[in-house]
């Protein structure tokens, strides 16, 4: 039997953001009010995941766990984004199929930031991009050369330039090898051009009054920084569809395992990216594979993405590496049905440490693990003394006047260094003395007990911490113990080992 071709679509910084997912959230989301064809193209010629979570909400640990296909802290130094560093001894699924015979390559980002760039699939050896990389600019390319080349000409001219890179692999791969190919967008990564979301893409920032999380202020200034997000996902989507084009055009579509997924939710908003909360962790996830995959099926099972990394070795038909303790989906893949295919499948476990922020004058990390079940969230903050988005630059003095608002909306180094710069961030550290958004700014910046827990079936947009309420002391105590436990059986190092490594160089320090 003929080995599939394998095509990761991978982009930066992008959530649970596809108009498949509206009918699943009801009216009233964010979803319903985009349209990217190419994703939902996918998931109804194969599966759509409604419960797919990243093991790390944070780019560098989170695609560490992928690459490997392990928990995030067993990856060294790739547990952490700021001072990462790539161990070359640790198997990744690229480079394993690479061994047994497959092409490999990449445009875009894979590995990075951190030592040595790219390493987990071959570094720059491994690299297709004759073309450029514009396309991780989007907004800002397409906004400064519409007025030469028309918004749809420059838009064009960046789906041009995937194509031309996506080819230029094609072209180089032996046409006796399947391949496995890594597309990797950082468009849905800040920057992005304000107002773009309506100027590129029609996407009117009134149209989402009500639909934000409600720990969210809903103002126009918010609704716009959430608009221009969007309309980058509309980009992402877009590429996707070149590539789409591009297997058909060169007969290898229907030999494709095609899977499309993001490496954690959007960077810039509070509880999001960095956070254990569902919009940061939350993904969409899709994949195709004809005579494989039924077409049109929802699956309900969860999913930690570190599971793809031997979910490809085995669709590769290699050995799963022994150091691979993520689990195959191959099962999932390949019933039937809809649904709860695997009853195992009920929870994910996520984390992080060090993003690129420390504790005032320390340089240490903010630790957290977390249990999220289909009805609840169960956080540890194993130091609720630090500041969960960095050092707040003096802003926890009521009497601190903060940056100006472009200072903050551009500079990520100007206050809470672990939330991206942005207009929301700006916004809310301008307006946080108002009566009505103090207790969102609480929650979005201050000081965290050591335990949290949120009961979704009533509280879906997490506001209310029940971790301390008697009558949820059985449902606590019971995500506590489950998630102890696997943390303990799969030696993670802030439960194993005393003194932690994360609080110490080379994890720790100025990196």
């Amino acid at each position: 039997m003929k080995r599939p071709n394998i095509l990761f679509a991978f982009a930066d910084d992008w959530g649970r953001y596809a108009h498949a997912y509206a009918e699943h959230e009801g009216a009233a989301s964010l979803n319903a009010l985009i349209r990217t064809p190419n994703f939902d193209r996918i998931a109804h010629e194969g599966a759509l995941f409604l419960n797919a979570l990243v093991p790390a909400p944070s780019c560098t640990p989170c695609r560490s766990s992928i690459l490997a296909g392990q928990y995030f802290w067993q990856t060294g130094l790739g547990a952490i984004l700021q001072g990462a560093v790539w161990d070359e001894s640790i198997p990744t699924f690229p480079l394993e199929l690479e061994k047994a015979g497959y092409s490999i390559g990449y445009q875009y980002k894979v590995w990075s930031p951190g030592r040595t760039l790219n390493a987990p699939i071959g570094a720059a050896r491994t690299r297709f991009e004759p073309a450029g990389r514009n396309f991780n600019q989007f907004s800002h390319w397409v906004t400064a050369n519409a007025p030469e080349l028309g918004v749809e000409g420059a838009k064009n001219a960046l789906y041009a330039e995937t194509r031309h890179n996506f080819r230029a692999f094609l072209d180089a791969r032996p046409p006796d090898k399947p391949f496995c190919y890594w597309w990797g967008p950082t468009n849905t990564h800040r920057t992005w051009e304000r107002g773009s979301g309506l100027a590129l893409w029609g996407i009117r920032p009134d149209h989402l009054e009500g639909r934000l999380p409600g720990f969210l202020p809903d103002v126009a200034e918010i609704r716009e920084d959430a608009a221009d997000y969007l309309g980058e996902c509309l980009a992402v989507d877009a590429g996707l569809g070149i590539l789409y084009e591009e297997l058909a055009a060169a007969g290898e579509l229907d030999d494709t395992l095609i899977v499309v997924s993001g490496d954690h939710g959007i960077p810039g908003m509070p509880r999001a990216k960095c956070n254990l909360y569902d919009i940061g962790c939350e993904v969409a996830l899709a994949a195709r594979w004809p005579g494989r995959i039924v077409p049109g099926r929802v699956v309900e099972d969860f999913v930690n993405l570190m599971d793809l990394g031997p979910t490809f070795c085995e669709a590769g038909r290699i050995p799963v590496p022994g150091s691979m303790t993520g689990k195959s989906l191959m099962r999932v893949l390949e019933a039937p049905g809809s649904g709860q295919i695997d009853p195992t499948r009920d929870h994910v476990v996520t984390g992080r440490e060090r993003h690129v922020a420390f504790a005032r004058e320390q340089y240490l990390p903010y630790p957290q693990r977390s249990l999220r079940t289909r009805d609840f969230i169960y956080i540890v903050n194993f130091e609720p003394d630090r500041w969960p988005m960095g050092d707040p630059k003096g802003l926890d003095d009521p009497d601190t006047v903060p940056p100006d608002y472009e200072t903050l909306a551009s500079n990520t180094f100007a206050a809470y260094p672990d939330l991206d710069a942005s207009p929301t961030k700006a916004w809310m550290i301008h307006h946080r003395e108002d009566r009505d958004v103090e207790p969102l700014y609480d929650l979005a910046f201050g000081k965290r007990p050591r335990e949290e827990l949120y009961d979704l079936s009533e509280d879906p947009d997490y506001l209310v911490n029940v971790a301390g309420d008697p009558a949820y002391a059985n449902v606590r105590g019971q995500m506590e113990a489950r998630l102890l436990k696997i943390l303990e059986e799969q030696d993670d190092p802030r439960l194993m080992e005393q003194p932690c490594r994360y609080e110490f160089e080379p994890y720790a320090g100025p990196g």
